[in-house]
């Protein structure tokens, strides 16, 4: 079983997070493309495996808190709503590739659904949203720092935080990948340690200090105990613990069988959701909602009446490692991305350039990344109580753009029956539930308008940009016919 996991591991790492941004070649929004016939090497349980390893993370750990603080009980609804919305993304994305592999997967779509323009827009959305997850992990990684450390500043675990994940990106993939290898997978093994514990809690075995369990909520006012609206805004912070099925749609390409890509989504959103909402569920029934909060695991605040000494700094250790290997991936990835976009002229073409003297490492790009976790560092030096919440947000709001993208393109490309377009329409008014229900609470609402700025910042550049494509073309039409 060991080196089954090992083996596991090693895709999840090389191929989850490495390879499938080298996948996002930018060649294939534009004329050129790669048809990716070839059989992979993966068996759909694998990836759907991968699947459960790349999406389980801090958004989960930290970020479910901020939703169960929102709305209450009700938080285990948006839980299962969003795994609905991202199984109708997933469904879309998996017909896609199915009826036409392609490395670049949802960003070729949208080129191939509306032109350059949209393949462009959504790779730079791509590349902005993991920034913002990379700041959110960053800063959850702080928080739950000072669970041993609390009278350390916040920016200061963010800033050794950010300094470590540097460099071993530095070290190349090499030693990126043997130090991502080490670090295992310690994330599922803290939920399964979680829910044992809690079960074996709720049968009386262990002790209990000044324990208000509330149990499980038997009527609607015990279950929506701050009314709908605030179950609204509770939504994004369910979609955002699913994301990451857009980079099991980059990774379908290595299934051996491409016709397999469906099963392996509906088995590992069934297996996530019953993870997530057996663990949201016992949380809440051990623990008022109102004492979970953004400054520790909800999980770690629903054990601490048992007083039982390991589990806190287990629990809390796990967390910290599994969330410290998925923002190095995230740095990785985010610095592989934008040289593949500059290689394809989506991007300045100074960052494609690469350092030989230093195993061509990509630093222009790298560079760019880390002002990203410098903005994140200075952002928690100035607002040390706020920022998760708000990066979170802006992040969980980026990634719902990019799927309404997914389903609007499956229109566009594909043959659609009636089943289908219900199906659709439904996906995309739980995404922009998801993305409206920020507006209407007062404390997540500038994570909505941080989001709002970067659209209207890459919309810019994309119009910009279409612009100078145009008259290129114009410009090669001309000389074509001279």
């Amino acid at each position: 079983m060991l080196r089954i996991n090992t083996a596991l591991l090693k895709i999840i790492i090389t191929k989850g997070v490495i390879m499938d941004f080298f996948m996002f070649n930018s060649d294939t929004n534009h004329d050129k493309s790669s048809k990716g016939k070839q059989a992979g090497n993966l068996t759909w349980w694998q990836l759907s495996l991968i699947g459960i390893g790349c999406t389980i993370g801090t958004g989960y750990f930290l970020g479910s808190g901020i939703g169960i603080n929102i709305t209450g009980p009700s938080m285990v609804i948006s839980f299962i709503l969003a795994a609905i919305g991202t199984y109708i993304v997933y469904h879309f994305l998996a017909k896609m590739t199915t009826a036409d592999p392609q490395e670049g997967s949802f960003c070729y779509y949208a080129g191939m659904a509306f032109g350059r323009w949209a393949g462009f827009s959504c790779g730079w959305n791509y590349w902005s949203s993991k920034i913002l997850i990379m700041g959110s992990q960053l800063t959850a990684l702080s928080i739950l720092s000072k669970f041993w450390f609390p009278k350390i500043p916040l920016w200061v675990f963010a800033s050794i935080f950010a300094l470590l994940a540097i460099i071993i990106v530095l070290l190349g993939s090499n030693g990126f990948n043997k130090i991502e290898n080490i670090l295992a997978v310690a994330k599922t093994a803290a939920i399964v340690m979680f829910i044992i514990l809690a079960i074996i809690a709720l049968f009386g075995i262990f002790h209990c200090d000044n324990c208000n369990q509330p149990g499980l909520p038997k009527t609607m006012d015990k279950i929506f105990p701050e009314g709908y609206r605030a179950f609204w805004s509770s939504l994004i912070y369910a979609f955002y613990a699913y994301g990451g099925i857009e980079t099991i749609g980059l990774l379908s390409m290595q299934l051996k069988k491409k016709e397999d890509a469906p099963k392996s989504g509906k088995v590992m959103l069934i297996v996530l959701t019953v993870i997530y909402v057996i663990s949201i569920i016992l949380a809440v029934s051990m623990v008022s909602y109102q004492s979970i909060n953004q400054k520790e695991s909800p999980f770690v605040t629903a054990m601490d009446s048992y007083k039982l000494a390991f589990f806190p700094h287990v629990f809390n250790g796990a967390i910290i490692i599994a969330g410290f290997s998925t923002m190095t991936a995230s740095l990785f990835a985010v610095t592989t991305l934008l040289v593949t976009l500059a290689k394809g002229g989506d991007a300045p073409a100074f960052f494609g350039k690469k350092i030989k003297r230093l195993k061509n490492l990509p630093l222009p790009s790298l560079g760019l990344a880390t002002i990203g976790l410098i903005c994140s560092i200075v952002t928690a030096l100035i607002l040390p109580g706020k920022i998760y919440g708000y990066i979170t947000t802006a992040a969980g709001i980026l990634q719902m753009y990019n799927w309404a993208f997914i389903i609007i393109s499956a229109l566009k490309i594909l043959e659609v029956k009636l089943g289908d377009k219900v199906l659709s329409s439904f996906g995309l008014f739980l995404l922009l539930a998801a993305v409206s229900g920020t507006i209407v609470e007062k404390s997540i609402r500038f994570g909505f308008f941080v989001s709002l700025m970067l659209i209207a910042i890459i919309a810019i550049v994309t119009f910009v940009m279409n612009r100078i494509w145009k008259k290129r073309k114009n410009s090669n039409t001309a000389d074509h016919h001279t």
